[in-house]
């Protein structure tokens, strides 16, 4: 074949290719046509292929797939043109995630194989990433499993550091084909084979440690492409399969509490989200649930329970649920009696106290709120602030068990408050020696049983000096009912009394109770009749809002600016045979501006809430927006109007209702100092404007009752007074004004905004002293830029003090 033709066939490849893919019908038959050629032909192709890549006159992607097609039609051939070229390109395929796999990039690694030079274990972990996520090129999945070694990808800190143990090779090329839903009875076979060889104990301990690294930051990280999701936070998909494989293998070793806490933890790593992707990997959160819910023993139980509270992915959640009822109808209990049942006592020996012997060392544990603290004296009896070095030295593994014991404790301590929280609507009703023993005097519930207000056959009551005390200070020692007390239908004399009585006994509630807000049916939704436009017209945060739904309890869907139709938020009542809904939908429809580059709504804008029987069909929108309309009807099911707010119990709409002012304040716009100019072109400068120093909403309103009793406490009392919307302070430079609702701030002169974005550095003032309850951020928030500013001459940010002396 002479040299004209040889260079008219490449260029006609290029040309095709430049324009296709290489896995196009037509270029794969040319190539195949070329690898037919003599070897002496084959070659003055691949030359063509150097010589034009060398001219350097076509784009980028074009000369990779010069390289390409150098490999590809060279194959078998000695010395082929370009390996520096092919090296140079072989380094950046070791720094990306993946390749889009008709690009047939694994023809270079081919060629540099060929060349007898090593293939480089970054090179080979993009293979194999490539290779996990296809599913139509089956030689590229062959070529991908040619390679032995390493045994797991390089990158992530847990592979590199079980890859190290020499002794878990063979354990961990087994865990790889973990690649089901669940472990197969040959799987498992296999894997107590391996695990009898080690030890099930040397197991356990080479295990743990690796899930400890899950989740930390990559050790290469990846150069991530144009709309490519953030890989860096993204598990590993081929070590991901090795990471199932080994929580399978935990789950046959016998129990141990180190283990339950483990996989817990690793639920939770596997399904914290990463931009553009969602969370990290729920197939091995999924593993870890199903590894939990084999396990026996309290500490799965507790851990089952604990992520029951936490977890919001709902395919996870929805395993979780069916671990619980499953471990409830064995033992002939119901769903909410296991979860307190699960609670474990974590060595405490008295509500919240436990103490620990080390040698002549000893340890005391307290709990105080949602924290938990460890008060050590040494030898002589003396209190000391860190750990005795005796107790480092001669106990280390008993030390670190109770620094593991206090973690777990405190996140269970979180997780026993959201669940109590979501009481209310629960309509429990305990016989008194049960709720003693599982509430008010276990070891751990009891740290938060005991600050909260419980009626005893109808009787109000909290603990105080060792015993249930009411108003009046009678004790309580019997009764038949208890259940939990909201102010709901409570005289408003009765109320301040309690809240009067938690602060003369300075306890701090673990959530709002005595200070909860009620929300009452106003004129305007008697007049709406069927809804409520109480939290209509806000902007919020989407993806802020969909996390505060999940841990609520309410259902929602992102929403994409996509061709879609999606139903409301919603929240499920089946004690009341209800579901509430919130209608939102989609702002803006501008790609990279009101959308990530996913395609996803940054922002939401809110409307109606509403009620419908619990069977109700589902009303649906477009994602474009356009209004809600039920579906048609769906077998014997028909079209069900909403629910008059009249015929909603008092309790179910006021709680309802705080859930949905919980979504405004925390997820709105208004409520983030950064918003001032408006966001993208100041369109939402005026919303943000009236929210953040307009009229007070039920929970700001709650803040500034609360405030009016705080603020003469104070410190800085004499500098502080509560004014209608705000609270005014006066500081050396200026007089400030702190919005009630949003925490934002004007200044004097003229009202001038001032920025102070919570938890930047300097923007921390002293601590404000007793509140009573936890979890209100911005009444933390308001109290701490009042104490900033009543000495505004002490600070010393710059991005306050630029503020503050601006003319």
């Amino acid at each position: 074949m002479d040299d004209v033709k040889i260079k008219v066939m490449a260029d006609r490849l290029v040309r095709r290719v430049a324009d296709s893919s290489l896995h196009h019908p037509s270029v794969t038959a040319r190539l195949a046509e070329m690898q037919e050629l003599a070897p002496e032909d084959r070659r003055r192709v691949v030359e063509a292929f150097a010589d034009r890549h060398r001219h350097g006159g076509d784009t980028h992607p074009v000369r990779v797939r010069l390289l390409t097609l150098t490999a590809l039609v060279g194959h078998g051939l000695d010395d082929l043109p370009l390996a520096e070229e092919r090296a140079a390109q072989l380094e950046v395929l070791g720094r990306a995630h993946s390749f889009w796999y008709v690009d047939r990039c694994e023809s270079l690694v081919r060629a540099e194989a060929a060349a007898g030079r090593a293939i480089s274990p970054a090179v080979i972990a993009t293979v194999r990433r490539t290779a996990v996520s296809t599913y139509s090129d089956q030689e590229l999945v062959r070529f991908a499993a040619g390679f032995a070694e390493p045994v797991l990808n390089v990158g992530e800190a847990w592979a590199e550091r079980a890859m190290e143990d020499g002794r878990l090779r063979e354990l961990l090329a087994h865990a790889l084909t973990a690649r089901a839903a669940k472990p197969s009875a040959a799987w498992q076979k296999r894997c107590l084979a391996l695990v009898e060889d080690l030890g099930a104990e040397a197991v356990r301990e080479a295990l743990l440690p690796l899930l400890a690294l899950v989740g930390r930051p990559r050790t290469i990280e990846l150069e991530r492409a144009a709309h490519e999701p953030e890989v860096n936070a993204a598990f590993d998909p081929y070590n991901a399969n090795a990471l199932r494989g080994l929580v399978w293998t935990l789950s046959l070793l016998p129990v141990h509490p180190g283990t339950a806490r483990a996989l817990g933890a690793l639920v939770e790593t596997s399904l914290r989200k990463a931009a553009g992707m969602g969370p990290r990997n729920p197939k091995v959160a999924n593993a870890a649930v199903g590894a939990l819910a084999r396990a026996d023993g309290e500490a799965a139980l507790a851990e089952l329970a604990r992520l029951g509270t936490r977890v919001t992915y709902k395919g996870t959640l929805k395993l979780i649920d069916a671990a619980l009822q499953a471990r409830a109808g064995a033992l002939g209990l119901s769903r909410e009696e296991i979860e307190e049942l699960a609670v474990p006592a974590y060595g405490l020996t008295e509500v919240g106290k436990a103490s620990f012997g080390f040698g002549e060392a000893a340890a005391e544990l307290r709990v105080s709120g949602n924290r938990a603290a460890l008060l050590w004296r040494n030898a002589a009896g003396k209190q000391v602030k860190t750990v005795p070095s005796t107790v480092r030295r001669d106990h280390p593994e008993e030390l670190r068990e109770l620094k593991g014991l206090v973690k777990d404790m405190e996140k269970s301590l979180s997780a026993q408050a959201e669940r109590l929280d979501r009481q209310f609507l629960a309509r429990r009703r305990w016989a008194y020696g049960q709720w003693r023993a599982r509430y008010l005097d276990h070891p751990l519930v009891g740290t938060l049983a005991r600050r909260l207000i419980w009626t005893v056959d109808g009787t109000p009551v909290c603990f105080a000096d060792g015993a249930l005390r009411t108003l009046a200070g009678a004790t309580v020692t019997e009764g038949a009912a208890v259940e939990l007390w909201h102010p709901v239908g409570r005289e408003p004399a009765e109320v301040l009394a309690w809240r009067e009585w938690l602060e003369r006994h300075t306890v701090t509630q673990p959530f709002k109770q005595a200070h909860r807000e009620v929300y009452l049916l106003t004129d305007a939704e008697r007049r709406t009749r069927t809804y409520s436009n109480r939290f209509a017209a806000h902007v919020l945060r989407q993806h802020q809002f969909n996390s505060l739904t999940s841990a609520r309890g309410w259902h929602n869907r992102l929403r994409l600016c996509v061709d879609d139709s999606v139903p409301p938020a919603t929240r499920e009542l089946p004690q009341w045979g209800l579901r509430a809904e919130y209608w939102i939908e989609g702002e803006g429809h501008e790609y990279g501006i009101d959308t990530t580059d996913s395609g996803t709504y940054l922002r939401l804008r809110t409307d109606q809430v509403r009620f419908y029987p619990i069977d109700a069909p589902q009303n649906w929108a477009s994602t474009y927006g356009g209004g809600y309309a039920m579906g048609p009807a769906e077998g014997r099911r028909r079209r069900v109007a909403p629910l008059p707010l009249t015929q909603i119990p008092e309790l179910v709409l006021s709680e309802v209702l705080r859930d949905v002012d919980l979504f405004v304040g925390v997820a709105s716009i208004g409520n983030d100092p950064s918003w001032s100019d408006g966001g993208p072109g100041g369109r939402f400068r005026d919303y943000w404007t009236s929210y953040g120093f307009g009229e007070l909403g039920q929970s700001a309103e709650t803040r500034r009752a609360l405030l009016e009793r705080l603020v003469p406490r104070l410190a800085v009392a004499d500098r502080c007074t509560v004014e209608g919307r705000f609270l005014h302070v006066r500081g050396e430079l200026h007089t400030y004004k702190i919005h009630l609702g949003s925490g934002n701030i004007l200044m004097s002169p003229n009202d001038q905004y001032l920025c102070i974005v919570p938890g930047g550095a300097g923007a921390a003032g002293a601590d404000p002293g007793y509140l009573p309850f936890e979890g209100d951020r911005t009444l933390a928030v308001i109290l701490s830029k009042a104490m900033l500013l009543a000495k505004d001459t002490e600070i010393t940010d710059p991005t306050i003090t630029s503020q503050l002396n601006r003319r």
